[in-house]
């Protein structure tokens, strides 16, 4: 075959992925707007409401498209929304991030309660979540899934230490999923719940959200903001630099405290009994790293998730407002600004993309009200939505490897993540009076 033939061969199929990509983009884009669209709804329970906002019906859309069968979603196309996802964050991460800049006065009070309530994300997972483990018999896997919340930070962890054949590390694989599939949405029913009750201050709730998973903390933060619009800058001020300061001490902590932590709990809850462990088969290699999307170029999975959070936000609004445009349009500048920092500096991206917005709002930035008041129309409960699309349309790969896993990993992470959000929350409480 001539080097032109397969020349040719390699520009069709190109064509045809990017072509894929572009109607699996636009279908992601319907199912934002069509969750929009849905608007919120309240249902009242007991003394509190949960508020059912559009990125539970985007989540949910997202997961009935994935895991129908009538017209399957491509595995690789499954792959590619997860890596949207992490555009995605990184985008809303810099609208938050520009609020925290401005928002550093009411930051500085708070200090004392936003570090110690960090103890909550620690040890609240270890010290419920791994005796109910116990108790349901899962075995070493118990340490694995419950040491955190098992973030992608967690495989190279668990593996570094106990070996990526261990049950340890199928326990971070379960919890991963586990936590991808309903995370967000768990979390987000938790806190509508609770911001609805008036129980706990919805300041104390915003930093419980700040669980070392963006997606769970914009749209779990986003429910208690639209329950509080007056609060709403310091609740996502204060839920922003939680989950910036959990996701960044998490390695640290993970690999030199919580890990070693939650072994050393596990072997004093089995001490003396034999704990057969649950059965859970091999999982093939493909499986094992569902935690590693196949990715997608940075810069069109910025716009991708750039242009459908722009139709989200006019949906949301209830039309377009051409002073959004330059609001996107900055926030981009920022988050491409922060990937070549990455890449030169080899910080990482959350840490670069948002220390550049909260300069540009700080008090000392000469262009703060310039800034805040272009991506004022940048709605940041609509941005969360697509984010949430994104994350449903990868679930159907993941179905596979959850049932694998086995029932248990149900309760155990329902437990895992209300405990480092309630403990967390309860501590900020303590402290914010």
């Amino acid at each position: 075959m001539s080097g032109m033939t397969v020349a040719r061969k390699l520009s069709r199929s190109t064509r045809g992925s990017r072509g894929r990509l572009a109607l699996f983009a636009l279908l992601a884009l319907v199912l934002a707007a069509a969750a929009e669209a849905i608007g919120s709804h309240k249902v009242a329970i007991g003394p509190g409401a949960i508020t059912l906002f559009p990125i539970i019906w985007g989540l949910l859309l997202g997961a009935a498209v994935s895991i129908q069968r009538f017209r399957p979603v491509p595995v690789g196309m499954q792959r590619a929304a997860t890596y949207v996802v992490e555009m995605g964050v990184l985008l809303l991460g810099v609208r938050l991030a520009f609020v925290v800049g401005h928002e550093l006065p009411v930051l500085r009070q708070a200090s004392f309660a936003l570090l110690f309530q960090e103890i909550g994300h620690l040890f609240g997972t270890v010290a419920l979540s791994l005796p109910l483990a116990v108790l349901l018999r899962m075995g070493r896997s118990a340490v694995g899934a419950c040491f955190s919340i098992d973030r992608e930070g967690s495989f190279a962890m668990v593996s570094e230490r106990f070996g990526p054949d261990s049950e340890e590390y199928r326990g971070v694989l379960g919890m991963y999923i586990f936590g991808s599939v309903v995370g967000a949405l768990y979390v987000t029913l938790l806190a509508s719940l609770l911001a609805g009750s008036g129980i706990l201050s919805p300041l104390a709730l915003a930093m419980g959200t700040g669980v070392g998973s963006g997606s769970v903390m914009a749209a779990s933060s986003a429910a208690i903001a639209a329950q509080y619009p007056e609060l709403a800058n310091q609740i996502v001020a204060l839920a922003t630099v939680s989950n910036l300061v959990t996701s960044l001490a998490g390695v640290y902590i993970g690999m030199f405290v919580a890990l070693p932590l939650a072994d050393r709990f596990y072997k004093l809850l089995t001490r003396g009994r034999k704990v057969e462990p649950a059965a859970a088969p091999d999982l093939p290699a493909a499986e094992l790293e569902s935690g590693s999307p196949s990715r997608v170029r940075p810069l069109p999975a910025i716009l991708i998730a750039l242009v459908t959070m722009f139709v989200s936000n006019a949906v949301h609004a209830g039309g377009v407002d051409p002073r959004a445009l330059l609001g996107f349009a900055l926030v981009a500048a920022v988050v491409v600004a922060g990937l070549a920092i990455k890449r030169f500096t080899r910080l990482p991206a959350v840490a670069g993309t948002s220390a550049l917005a909260i300069l540009l709002t700080s008090p000392i930035s000469p262009v703060a009200d310039a800034v805040m008041s272009l991506v004022k129309p940048v709605e940041f409960l609509a941005m969360a939505t697509p984010i949430l699309v994104f994350a449903g349309l990868s679930i159907g790969k993941d179905l596979p490897a959850l049932k694998r896993i086995g029932w248990r990993i149900v309760p155990v992470g329902l437990m895992s993540f209300a405990a480092s959000f309630l403990v967390s929350a309860l501590i900020a409480q303590v402290f914010l009076g």
